[in-house]
């Protein structure tokens, strides 16, 4: 059976989330065609994957994409469901044209275009923007004897809630705020210790997102020379007293070790050489760049990430990459971070693709 023509585009977007969200709003007035191929079943992008008492750090003001803000839910800060409706009724709202379950498996360069495959079909496209998350790559850092440690193991990315926990000895690893997050709840049923490579750094209880975003922008600003004061201090690491949060601080369990040495088969070694027997361990050490689909082009470096010029891949200029992290924006993997990168990336792109021949 021979494999379908591919369909013709202006422009592809691979990814359904927030990125693609933003960068197809930009691209809806530029008088290009355009598809949104989403792998998941329904709206939401990775937030359908994150566990169900997440919440954001931020108002919903400060949780927005361009064009439409979040609708405010009063005093409390939006769950993981407020952000999948949310971002269900922004693609509806601005008729975007996402194909779901379309999981893309490669992009292939051709001379006159890019040929972006499904496993049902494939599309043929002049601009392809990648915008397809971290999501789908969790890190999990190396340890000695990690092999053979005969407990649990699981990243915050498969990480649905503390009751799979409940009495048994957990470390949750990672200084950001998911591991403050799931610490929190964790703790409530389990044995719970928190793992951090350094102190973390906690943030007064009346400062949220929104402060923390600008404090992050004024600290790029000033590496990126266009800030008129050195950098105040604090980043988007730094931990948000939510209220699950502060509750964890009451309960006097809000409070970080260093790294282990090793693992044992029944647990960890600390570094002053102690054992100690441990059940399950969290990891909620951040993820990589889904990038596994652009394997044919040739553009992925050793680091997994890819030279680009602003959003612009440098080797291959008729591909686009959005949302994936400081190399691609600064806060671009945020809900109001990727506005600038996705309103750039479409901009680049109508240009290049209606600027006339020379």
């Amino acid at each position: 059976m021979g494999v379908a023509a591919p369909e013709n585009c202006d422009v592809v977007i691979i990814g359904g989330g927030q990125a693609g969200l933003a960068t197809g709003y930009f691209l809806r007035r530029s008088g290009l065609s355009f598809v949104i191929l989403d792998a998941e079943p329904g709206p939401g992008g990775a937030w359908r994957h994150t566990w169900p008492s997440l919440r954001l750090f931020s108002p919903a003001q400060w949780s927005s994409l361009p064009g439409w803000p979040m609708p405010s839910i009063g005093e409390a800060y939006p769950s993981r469901d407020d952000v999948i409706a949310y971002l269900a009724a922004y693609e509806g709202r601005y008729a975007l044209p996402v194909h779901r379950s379309a999981s893309v498996w490669q992009v292939r360069a051709e001379r006159d275009g890019l040929i972006v495959h499904t496993a049902g079909s494939a599309w043929k496209a002049r601009a392809v923007v990648s915008a397809t998350g971290t999501w789908s790559a969790p890190h999990i850092p190396a340890y000695p004897g990690q092999e053979n440690f005969g407990g649990q193991q699981l990243h915050s990315a498969r990480y649905v809630g503390p009751e799979a926990f409940a009495a048994k000895r957990v470390l949750v690893v990672g200084g950001g705020n998911s591991g403050a997050q799931i610490l929190a709840e964790v703790s409530l049923v389990a044995h719970a210790s928190w793992v951090t490579p350094r102190e973390p750094i906690f943030l007064p209880d009346d400062v949220d997102g929104r402060v923390l975003f600008e404090r992050a922008t004024a600290r790029w600003q000033a590496q990126d020379g266009t800030g008129a004061q050195g950098p105040p201090p604090g980043g988007l690491g730094d931990i948000v007293m939510i209220p699950p949060v502060r509750a964890a601080r009451d309960r006097g369990v809000l409070h970080a070790v260093r790294l282990f040495s090793r693992f044992t088969a029944a647990g960890v070694v600390w570094p002053d050489g102690a054992e100690e027997a441990i059940d399950a361990v969290i990891w909620c050490t951040g993820f990589g760049p889904a990038l596994r689909h652009l394997a044919p082009l040739d553009v992925v470096m050793s680091e997994g990430k890819v030279a680009v010029s602003g959003t612009r891949s440098v080797s291959e200029p008729r591909l686009w990459l959005v949302g994936y992290g400081e190399w691609t924006g600064f806060a671009s993997a945020t809900l109001v971070g990727v506005m600038r990168g996705a309103r750039q990336t479409a901009r680049e792109i109508k240009t290049a693709l209606l600027a006339p021949p020379a």
